[in-house]
């Protein structure tokens, strides 16, 4: 599975899907830093990455269908989150996806727990 971090994740969370054998590019890495969301959609769904983000805006499923992207994780973070917290949504989005192909889904990923949007949503 490829992975496209959106410029909201750093370095521990490419540490954390990398070691769970999933190849993470980040929109850094790319240049694509500042660019407008619609952009690093495009760009992750050309590529055929999953989009992870902590940007509530691409949780969205009318300005960005899911049905058209590679994917679309975003993850929620808890009030007064920690770094501890972060890598715990990681782990679980890192664990769903040894299992089920997020291709075609919004999943907003909370700790423990994937709400799926689109695709075949009886699968989590």
């Amino acid at each position: 599975m490829k992975l496209k971090l959106d410029e909201n994740l750093g370095r521990s969370a490419v540490d954390v899907f990398t070691a769970a054998g999933l190849e993470a590019s980040t929109v850094a890495q790319q240049g694509l830093s500042g660019e407008p969301d619609h952009r690093i959609a495009e760009v992750s769904r050309r590529e055929g990455r999953c989009l992870v983000t902590l940007d509530l805006d691409f949780g969205n499923p009318l300005v960005f269908p899911p049905e058209e992207a590679a994917g679309i994780a975003v993850l929620r973070l808890p009030p007064r989150p920690s770094p501890k917290d972060l890598e715990a949504l990681c782990l679980t989005l890192a664990k769903a996806l040894e299992e089920t192909d997020v291709a075609g889904s919004l999943w907003i990923v909370q700790i423990g727990r994937i709400r799926v949007y689109g695709g075949d949503e009886s699968r989590r």
